[in-house]
């Protein structure tokens, strides 16, 4: 089994970091500051760890936030002895985020700076944050400035910070209720050279429409005049959630608004009975009975028992089917039922659909058991 990524940000995380310090702040207690850390560090998440780093060395920096501020980022170029090629590597400058974030909201110049060093060696993707919160205007001027930014990092925070639902961080509820400042500075990054940026941009708007549909097809559409390939891949990923929820506008923007004309037959899934751990394998056949070819876009719709016996459905991505008059195309899934830190299994009767052209058709259910 894998040893869990939360044991790359252990002990030696801190310790690195007062080295650093240390390095260009001789007069830092590293010793009492590895101390003060550690109590209760194992405890303690992944997010929470660099928290925790970060109110202490709060404590054992100069009181004043630009003196304490200017010896933290004189130390990210320090040597630290920690494996760069460590899934986690870039981690170490986690709390030095959270420092900006948790301490610099009265001293918003030298916060930026320190942000736009920062998230070239991390993320400041989640420090930001507090500053579109505090200081919108602001901070939405200065990213529409690091829009334009040679360095790729520094325009995908651009894009990344100001994701409405970025995981692990709390909601831009204020781009919830009007996306309209955040697509400003989308349209600038639509067409950004590298795939990290424009990826970036994807979500971004992905989670603009899971509050307002109507605008990321509006925007969608937009986008697709005399769009680029690059262009057209970032509405189509964009695009991913509301397909998957049926959403009519956006299939009609891609080009699969009217019901599909086909048939669905032999379908199996074995086995009927399944055990937690194990999988599912599910197959199924699509005709085209129609005398005129037709384009289909295929998904898998598993509506998966919950802990209070409910079910949601979670839809898979299968194929887009390009069938010729006549045509039959067998298509198959192998659904792994093994635990997941993403989802937790639970024993009932799972429901299974395909959904052609975002409309659901039932191919049946498997019961799954605790083995």
């Amino acid at each position: 089994m894998a040893e869990p990524l939360i044991k790359q940000y252990g002990a030696d995380v801190p310790q690195a970091i007062a080295a650093m310090v240390q390095a260009v702040h001789p007069a830092f207690d590293s010793t009492g500051f590895g101390r003060e850390v550690l109590d209760g560090y194992e405890a303690l998440g992944l997010m929470a760890r660099g928290k925790k780093i970060a109110q202490v060395l709060r404590r054992f920096l100069p009181d004043d936030y630009t003196q304490a501020l200017a010896i933290l980022m004189q130390s990210i170029d320090q040597p630290h002895g920690r494996d760069t090629g460590l899934t986690l590597g870039s981690f170490l400058y986690l709390p030095h985020t959270v420092f900006v974030a948790d301490y610099g909201l009265g001293h918003f110049e030298l916060s930026m700076q320190a942000q736009h060093a920062l998230t070239q060696r991390f993320t400041a993707e989640f420090s930001i944050r507090p500053y579109l919160m505090h200081h919108p205007e602001a901070t939405l001027r200065q990213l529409r400035e690091w829009a334009t930014d040679p360095n790729k990092h520094v325009r995908r925070l651009v894009s990344e910070g100001t994701r409405p639902r970025l995981p692990w961080a709390p909601r831009l509820r204020q781009f919830q209720a009007d996306p309209a400042p955040v697509l400003a500075l989308l349209d600038l990054l639509k067409d950004d050279p590298e795939l990290y940026v424009r990826r970036s941009v994807a979500n971004n708007l992905n989670d603009l429409g899971k509050d307002h549909p109507e605008v990321l097809t509006r925007t969608a559409q937009l986008w697709l005049k005399d769009a680029s390939p690059e262009r057209a891949w970032i509405v189509g990923h964009a695009l991913r959630s509301a397909v998957k929820r049926g959403d009519s506008g956006a299939l009609t923007v891609l080009g699969f608004g009217a019901a599909a004309q086909v048939s669905v037959g032999n379908a199996h899934i074995t086995p009927d009975k399944a055990t937690m751990g194990g999988a599912v394998q599910i197959s199924f056949e699509v005709t085209n009975a129609q005398n005129q070819p037709q384009r289909v876009l295929v998904d898998l719709a598993v509506h998966y028992v919950k802990a209070n016996g409910q079910t949601r459905a979670k839809v898979f991505k299968l194929s887009t089917l390009d069938l010729a008059p006549g045509q039959t195309a067998t298509l198959s899934k192998k659904l792994s039922l093994a635990e997941m830190t993403t989802r937790k299994h639970y024993p009932g009767l799972h429901k299974v659909e395909v959904m052609l052209n975002g409309q659901a058709h039932p191919l049946g259910a498997f019961e799954l058991v605790r083995g």
